[in-house]
């Protein structure tokens, strides 16, 4: 197998994967959410789709995480097993949960079917995707080999040359000059020898700083992915905080609406009562005078719905009128 049918494996394995968490997430989402609908309070129901999509975030993160490490050869720890079987009981106990409370066998066994099926592709996705790593990197390394074993061989094969031709250049120098001193032939091959030993020594030189390189441009990638993960988390966090400001001010919002709406109906409903026939009671006279004044209905108005006298009324609009004066004053 080549590097093309490796890395078409792998991709089929990525796309297969993810169809199928999408699938399972929707799925678990439809069906999910008419048991949440079913078990949440009325005013409250609009949030049943959250826990499914809750759970399949979890499944998408231990999905995306574990692909990430089996592609490095890394290895999580106990807490990403923990977590995918935890996600995927949850997936599967949510999906079955209706049918298993209606005692509904036939629709436990369907329910069942997505979040098994997404329990076992994410195990043997994990373990597809450890098994390619492993080959990759075998493959990369019988490469390596060969281009080692290549490299060995011409460098041989240049040398025996050289040597060849040094040979035939001696044996002929020493044909045509027998008479060369000793002393000369000598200082040749001294002279030879120390050339030889500087090019080791350079070689050696230039592989310990191609392996100084090499290791500072993997500390530096390193480094750039740990910034961009840190501050990947550090979005992640401001947004979620972003979002329950948002949420909690459209709370306080819809329950300001609603009391205003609330003392709105409550006025209204006083003022509708129309002209008293009869002196009405003073609790109640009084809180038709406290509408009368927010409606802004003159004094008149006020005294013939309550059928007290215009003096009194008059006086509870100005005890009224006082409060905002004392609020603030004690503010």
């Amino acid at each position: 197998m080549n590097a093309v049918q490796i890395r078409s494996a792998e991709r089929a394995l990525s796309v297969g994967t993810w169809m199928i968490v999408a699938g399972a997430m929707l799925y678990s989402v439809l069906t999910v959410t008419p048991l949440m609908t079913a078990h949440t309070p009325a005013e409250w129901r609009w949030t049943a789709p959250i826990l499914p999509l809750v759970v399949d975030a979890a499944v998408v993160i231990v999905v995306r995480l574990d692909s990430v490490l089996a592609r490095l050869g890394g290895q999580g720890g106990r807490w990403p097993i923990a977590l995918r079987w935890m996600t995927g009981g949850m997936t599967l106990a949510l999906n079955i949960g209706d049918s298993a409370l209606a005692g509904d066998l036939v629709g436990v066994a369907v329910h069942s079917v997505a979040p098994l099926l997404l329990i076992v592709t994410a195990e043997t996705g994990l373990a597809y995707r450890r098994a390619i790593t492993a080959a990759v990197a075998a493959l990369k390394a019988e490469e390596r080999a060969e281009r080692e074993a290549r490299e060995r061989a011409a460098i041989d094969r240049e040398e025996r040359a050289e040597r060849r031709e040094r040979e035939r250049r001696e044996h002929e120098a020493l044909l045509v000059r027998e008479q060369r001193d000793h002393e000369a032939r000598l200082a040749r091959e001294r002279a030879e020898h120390e050339e030889h030993v500087r090019r080791e020594e350079r070689e050696r030189e230039e592989a310990r700083e191609a392996r100084e390189r090499a290791e500072r441009e993997r500390v530096q990638r390193e480094r750039e992915r740990e910034q961009q993960a840190r501050e990947r988390r550090e979005r992640e966090v401001a947004q979620r905080r972003e979002q329950q400001e948002r949420e909690r001010a459209e709370r306080e919002r819809r329950e300001q609406t609603a009391r205003a709406e609330r003392a709105e109906r409550e006025r209204a409903a006083l003022l509708a009562a129309g002209p008293a026939t009869e002196k009405l009671s003073e609790d109640r006279a009084r809180q038709i005078v406290q509408a009368a004044y927010s409606a802004e209905l003159p004094v008149r108005a006020a005294a013939e719905l309550t059928g007290w006298s215009i003096g009194w009324v008059s006086s509870r609009y100005s005890e009224l009128r006082q409060i905002p004066a004392l609020e603030g004053a004690a503010a």
